[in-house]
């Protein structure tokens, strides 16, 4: 993955981050550098659909061939079962790589520029250590954990009885880290957030990314009202961080941070999760 330079200084007649367009999209030459993305709004449609068709059409498959595997009706799956856990992380693990094979092709259609270059992925600016995003994304996840302690932690969570294996959540943990940063910063603050900042304004970007962030996790947390809005809250941060840096590598890293701390202290807390609190 090759970071580009960074970009050069925005002139002064430039509107400086943060600042809100005063009417319709500006056109390219006025645009900050990191918003000049050659994809719109019927590409983030076109997206979606494709997003939750080809994720239907994987489970389908992902779940025939365990069924076919290991010699499993797909009516035995519908329980809790470490099977069914492992075929939902196969099967999101898969969307995964086809979703940016998916966004590869939009943006190579669009520019010859290189791909992780025109999706968001820049070099640092100059002067600024990788480490302080990733200790940033520790200490968000610190705080995140701490206001938790305020929300009802009576609800049991959908993710909770999915997951409540020591393999199922070795599982979820490799892809939690691995692949779901990546991913999700790549589709969220890369694809996603230009189109809605160059058209609303940065400030409406960060609320409006965040949120969806927040949302696409809400299934998993189900009930749990408290925690979906931390969750947004950390998809404004992400974002926010985004568009600070003008690199999606740095709410990249914030997210691995963020993750690996949580994983880390769940390790921990359930010896190496040997010891599962029980789920009702």
């Amino acid at each position: 993955m090759n970071f580009a330079e960074p970009d050069a200084p925005l002139p002064p007649d430039w509107p400086a981050p943060g600042e809100q367009s005063t009417g319709p999209v500006r056109q390219n030459a006025e645009l900050r550098p990191d918003l000049r993305v050659p994809w719109g709004w019927w590409d983030i449609f076109l997206f979606i659909g494709f997003a939750m068709v080809s994720s239907v059409v994987l489970l389908l498959l992902v779940a025939h061939a365990a069924s076919a595997m290991f010699h499993v009706p797909l009516v035995a799956m519908q329980d809790g079962s470490t099977l069914k856990s492992g075929v939902l992380i196969v099967n999101q693990t898969l969307w995964s790589a086809v979703a940016l094979a998916y966004l590869f092709a939009v943006v190579r259609l669009r520019t010859p520029e290189p791909f992780w270059r025109s999706i968001g992925w820049r070099s640092f600016p100059i002067g600024v250590s990788p480490l302080r995003f990733l200790s940033g994304g520790a200490a968000l996840a610190i705080g995140i954990s701490i206001a938790e302690r305020f929300t009802n932690q009576n609800v049991d969570l959908p993710i909770e009885k999915l997951f409540d294996s020591r393999v199922s959540l070795f599982l979820l943990m490799s892809m939690g880290v691995l692949v779901a940063p990546l991913v999700e910063e790549t589709i969220f603050r890369g694809f996603l957030f230009p189109v809605i900042a160059r058209q609303f304004g940065v400030p409406a970007g960060i609320l409006t990314t965040g949120i969806l962030f927040g949302l696409l996790h809400a299934a998993q947390l189900w009930g749990g009202w408290g925690q979906i809005a931390l969750l947004v809250c950390v998809g404004i941060v992400l974002t926010w961080v985004r568009a600070g840096t003008r690199t999606v590598a740095a709410s990249y890293l914030v997210h691995l941070g963020y993750n690996s701390l949580l994983f880390f202290g769940s390790v921990l807390a359930t010896g190496g999760f040997k010891h599962l609190p029980p789920h009702g």
